[in-house]
């Protein structure tokens, strides 16, 4: 298989983005790889690489799109940047997969105009996977879409639970809503109608409404909302585990007897930081495109380049893409079916 990784993506590109991509082919005999981007740059950022050559292209793009860009604009306005250069490869299906630490809006607007979304997909959702205590959370959408209809959130739960099931190994994924009540009338207009939709026969188990409280607690495999609650709902618990984090080290560091502390618990502290590292996650998937799109954080580093790649690669192993239009297409025909029953 192939994978576009944006070269010029990211705060720490193209070093990071490159070394990343090196890796991976490293540890993926059976993966190719395009980067994308100002061709001197890249070379210069190369170092060894002899052994993985042979499945390493490097595509010239000389724009970047930056952060600060109105992201529609500037894919009009640079047809020629890594980012609209590596999408339309994946749109000519000669690669699989498209990974960028880039501009969250202008990847979000060039899958839907360069790549497209899948047949039968109202939107596309950010689904990023957040490294929970007992066991991996996805929350869908996370700020693609702020405002949202209730069919859109019941297609959210179907991609996440594929996703899930064909990337993540969990099997038969229970999917929730989130809401500020578990019972079925609680909530505004969309949570209430989405609770409806979602008990009607969808082709996955739904687990009702998850309060806020709950998130964390590993009551449910995917979390369906719309991208304003979702983006915060993410902001916050990527703040929280710092502020925590902080708080017991102060805590732990202002006395003899907590310092002997900390030392005897290095091990645990180690244990815990690493299991809610977001690094080893990779990056959120974009779901509802015609291609495995992910999204990594901007400040990136070439370990999370080459987790995101691994996570693009899973995504065409699972045939996410493939399912997720079979899927949908059988939600759809259910949908109008029940309609004119109406």
């Amino acid at each position: 298989m192939k994978i576009v990784v944006d070269a010029m993506g990211g705060d720490l590109a193209p070093a990071v983005n490159v070394q990343g991509a090196i890796d991976a082919l490293r540890a993926f005999p059976d993966v190719e790889i395009a980067l994308v981007g100002r061709r001197d740059d890249i070379r210069a950022c190369l170092g060894e690489y002899a052994d993985v050559a042979d499945r390493l292209e490097i595509v010239d793009a000389p724009d970047v799109i930056t952060t600060h860009e109105h992201p529609v604009m500037a894919l009009r306005k640079k047809p020629q940047s890594s980012l609209v250069v590596g999408m339309n490869l994946v749109r000519a299906k000669e690669a699989e997969a498209f990974v960028s630490a880039g501009s969250t809006g202008a990847i979000m607007a060039g899958a839907m105009f360069k790549i497209g979304r899948i047949d039968g997909i109202e939107r596309p959702a950010l689904a990023p996977v957040l490294p929970a205590p007992k066991k991996p959370l996805m929350l869908i959408d996370a700020g693609a879409n702020v405002d949202c209809h209730p069919e859109w959130l019941v297609q959210f739960g179907l991609m996440g639970s594929v996703y899930m099931e064909k990337v993540m190994g969990v099997k038969a994924p229970q999917v929730g809503i989130i809401n500020i009540g578990e019972e079925a009338e609680k909530g505004d207009d969309l949570t209430k109608k989405t609770y409806e939709l979602m008990t009607q026969g969808q082709p996955y188990q739904f687990a009702g409404n998850v309060e806020a409280r709950e998130i964390l607690s590993g009551q449910v495999d995917v979390l369906a909302c719309d991208g304003f609650v979702g983006n915060v709902v993410l902001k916050y618990t990527e703040g929280m585990a710092g502020t925590m984090f902080g708080m017991i080290k102060t805590g732990l560091m202002g006395s003899l007897r907590g310092k002997i502390g900390a030392l005897l618990c290095k091990p645990v502290f180690r244990e815990i930081k690493h299991s809610m590292d977001s690094t080893e996650v990779g990056g959120a998937p974009l779901l509802g495109v015609e291609g495995a799109v992910v999204k990594a954080h901007g400040n990136s580093n070439a370990r999370a380049i080459f987790c995101a790649i691994r996570q693009a690669r899973k995504m065409v192993e699972g045939r996410v893409v493939e399912i997720i239009g079979r899927e949908v297409t059988n939600l759809v025909l259910a949908q109008d079916a029940q309609q004119e029953q109406k």
